[in-house]
C-alpha cells in the first residue's frame, strides 16, 4: 500500500515538472481556425477565419509561439466590409475564410476570400482580395479584389526571384465527385490585384482531392513545397504535402501523406479534425507547424470550435537505398506522430501564461479588442460614456443575415462564469436586454431583463437549430428603471447555472440546466456577450460598467 502511494507521488511529481516544461494545445483557444503565421525577425504574427464576425481577421503576436497578444485586425473600419467584401447581411458561416498572414521588404500582406451567398440567384460569390500594412496592428489597407481567381483559401508567395505568385483553390472542370478540389498557382501583381501570364494546375491532393484546399507554398533547400488540407474539416481533415523542383510544378506527392492528421485515431481522442497548417521556421533553423483541431469536449464537439495548436516539425531525407534520389520531407510531431496535448516548450526559460480571467471596465474611448459583433454593427448600435458601454435597444432578434445588437468574446475554456454590472432603461414594452452566450443566429442562451405590463422581469430563453425560441424560465425583479444590478451565468460540465444580486441579494434563477446548443458544428466558436433588443424606433437602453470571466476548474 504504502509502495503504491509512494509511486503514484513520484508519477505526480514527474507529470508536473514536464508540464512545468512544456506547452498546452490549443496554442489560441477559442474560435480561432485555419492559422496562418509568419515571422518577422524574433516576432511571429499570426491570423485567423472570422467569417460573419466584425471586427474581422484577428491578428496576434508572440515571441514564443505559445503565449499570443491581439494586436488588431485587418478589417476593422465600415468601408472595408460594405462593398465588394460584404459583412453587412452575410449568411452564417459565410464571410471571411482562411487568410494567409505574409511578410516582404517592409510590408505585411493578408490575402483571404469573403464568400457572400445571393439567395435570389442562388448562387454564392468568392471574393479574394488581399490587404498590406506596415505595421500588423494597423491600419490596413482597403481591399484591393484579385479579379477572376476563383476558389478560397488563397495564399500569396514571394520568391527569390523577385515574382509574386497567387495559390488559389478550385473544382477542376472534369471533377470526378462532389468536393473535389484543385491547387492551381498564376503570377500576381500584388499592388493592383491582376492576375497576368499562365494559370497552372498544380495539385488533386494525396487522397482522392476530397476538398483539397488551404495551400502554402514554401521553398526549402532550393525545392518548392505545397502544404494542403484535404478530406474536409471534420474528422477526416489532414494536412498533405507535396514537392517540385520548378513552382509550376510538376508536384510529387509524399508516399507518407497524410503527414499530420487524427483520422486514424479514436473518435475519442482529447483532439479530431486536426488539419489546415501553415509551417514557420525559427531563427535558429527549427521548424513548427500551426494547425487546427476541435476538442472532444462533447461527443467530438466543442463549444469553442476549432482552435489553433502547435507542433513541432523535422526535415528528414528519405532513407531508401534503392532510391537514385532521396528527398527531403518534413515530418510532424516527430516522437509521435500525434498533436499531443503537451509538447516540450519551443524555448527554453519561458513560460506558458494560462489565461484565468478576462474583465473590461470600459475606461477608455474604444472597445476593447477582444470584442466581437456578428456583422457590422448599426451605426447606432453602442457608445462608451464615463465607463460605461451603452447598448441601444435595436430591432431584431438574432436571425440570418440580419445585424441584430449583440457583441461578446471569444467563449476559451469550457468551464466559466460569465457575469455584468449592468442597468436597464427600458422606454417601451417588450424591451429586452442583458447576457448572451451565442454560436450563431439560431444556436444562443440569453439571461436578460425585460419590460412587460410594467414590471421587470428576468428570462431565461434557448434558441436551437431549426427550432421554435423557447422560454425556459421567467420570474419577477423588483427594481426600477436604470437600477443597477449583477447577472451573471456559470458553466461547469455543459450544465448552466444562472444567478443575479439585486439590492445587495442573490437570487438563484436556475441551477444545472443541461444543454448543448451552444456546441459547434466544426465551423465557428461559441462566445459570451452582451445583447440589447427592442421594436423599431426604440429608446431603450442597456449601460455595461463591467463585465468579467473567470475560468473553473473541475
Amino acid at each position: 500500500m504504502v509502495r503504491s502511494l509512494v509511486l503514484m507521488l513520484v508519477s505526480l511529481m514527474v507529470t508536473s515538472c514536464l508540464k512545468g516544461q512544456s506547452f498546452e494545445n490549443p496554442i489560441l483557444p477559442g474560435g480561432y481556425p485555419d492559422p496562418s503565421v509568419c515571422r518577422v525577425g524574433d516576432t511571429y504574427y499570426m491570423v485567423n477565419s472570422s467569417f460573419e464576425y466584425f471586427p474581422g481577421l484577428p491578428i496576434h503576436k508572440s515571441n514564443d509561439l505559445v503565449n499570443w497578444e491581439l494586436i488588431g485586425y485587418g478589417l476593422d473600419r465600415p468601408e472595408q466590409v460594405t462593398g465588394s467584401v460584404n459583412l453587412v447581411d452575410v449568411q452564417s458561416n459565410g464571410g471571411i475564410h482562411a487568410p494567409s498572414i505574409r511578410y516582404k521588404d517592409g510590408l505585411f500582406y493578408l490575402i483571404t476570400t469573403n464568400v457572400y451567398y445571393h439567395e435570389e440567384e442562388q448562387r454564392t460569390d468568392f471574393v479574394n482580395f488581399i490587404l498590406w500594412s506596415e505595421d500588423p496592428a494597423g491600419p490596413w489597407s482597403d481591399p484591393v479584389v484579385i479579379e477572376g481567381a476563383p476558389g478560397i483559401d488563397p495564399d500569396i508567395f514571394f520568391d527569390d526571384d523577385g515574382r509574386v505568385w497567387y495559390v488559389g483553390t478550385n473544382v477542376p472542370d472534369n471533377a470526378s465527385f462532389p468536393g473535389e478540389g484543385e491547387i492551381w498557382l498564376q503570377e500576381l501583381d500584388h499592388k493592383s490585384g491582376v492576375l497576368k501570364g499562365e494559370r497552372f494546375k498544380l495539385w488533386r491532393g494525396a487522397c482522392g482531392g476530397v476538398w483539397a484546399e488551404g495551400p502554402h507554398i514554401y521553398k526549402y533547400k532550393g525545392t518548392y513545397y505545397l502544404l494542403i488540407a484535404e478530406g474536409g474539416t471534420s474528422y477526416n481533415h489532414a494536412v498533405m504535402v507535396a514537392q517540385s523542383q520548378q513552382i509550376q510544378g510538376p508536384y510529387i506527392s509524399n508516399e507518407r501523406n497524410p503527414i499530420l492528421t487524427s483520422r486514424h485515431l479514436s473518435y475519442d481522442y482529447w483532439v479530431n479534425s486536426i488539419g489546415h497548417g501553415d509551417l514557420v521556421e525559427l531563427d535558429d533553423g527549427r521548424w513548427y507547424m500551426c494547425v487546427l483541431g476541435i476538442r472532444n469536449m462533447e461527443n467530438g464537439w466543442s463549444n469553442m470550435g476549432r482552435e489553433t495548436f502547435l507542433v513541432p516539425l523535422v526535415w528528414e531525407r528519405e532513407p531508401f537505398e534503392w532510391k537514385e534520389e532521396k528527398l527531403l520531407w518534413p515530418v510532424v510531431s516527430p516522437e509521435t506522430g500525434r498533436m499531443e496535448r503537451y509538447f516540450p516548450l519551443p524555448f527554453s526559460g519561458t513560460k506558458q501564461n494560462s489565461r484565468k480571467s478576462w474583465r473590461d471596465d470600459f475606461e477608455t474611448d474604444a472597445l476593447s479588442l477582444d470584442w466581437n459583433f456578428r456583422r457590422l454593427p448599426r451605426a447606432n448600435a453602442y457608445e462608451i460614456r464615463e465607463g460605461s458601454l451603452v447598448l441601444n435597444c435595436l430591432e431584431g432578434r438574432p436571425a440570418d443575415r440580419q445585424r441584430s445588437n449583440i457583441l461578446g468574446i471569444r467563449q476559451w475554456a469550457e468551464d466559466f462564469v460569465y457575469s455584468a454590472k449592468l442597468s436597464f432603461v427600458a422606454k417601451e414594452e417588450e424591451a429586452e436586454a442583458g447576457l448572451i452566450l451565442f454560436q450563431k443566429d439560431d444556436q444562443y442562451l440569453s439571461f436578460t431583463i425585460v419590460k412587460m405590463d410594467e414590471r421587470f422581469y428576468l428570462t431565461i430563453k434557448e434558441q436551437g437549430p431549426k427550432a421554435e425560441l423557447q422560454t425556459v424560465k421567467t420570474v419577477p425583479v423588483s427594481i426600477q428603471e436604470g437600477e443597477i444590478l449583477d447577472l451573471s451565468i456559470g458553466c461547469l460540465g455543459g450544465a448552466y447555472t444562472f444567478s443575479a444580486m439585486v439590492k445587495g441579494k442573490r437570487m438563484d434563477i436556475l441551477s444545472s440546466y443541461k444543454t448543448s446548443v451552444l456546441l459547434s458544428k466544426g465551423y465557428t466558436g461559441a462566445y459570451t456577450g452582451l445583447c440589447a433588443f427592442g421594436k423599431e424606433g426604440s429608446a431603450s437602453s442597456l449601460e455595461v460598467s463591467a463585465v468579467e470571466v473567470r475560468v473553473l476548474k473541475k
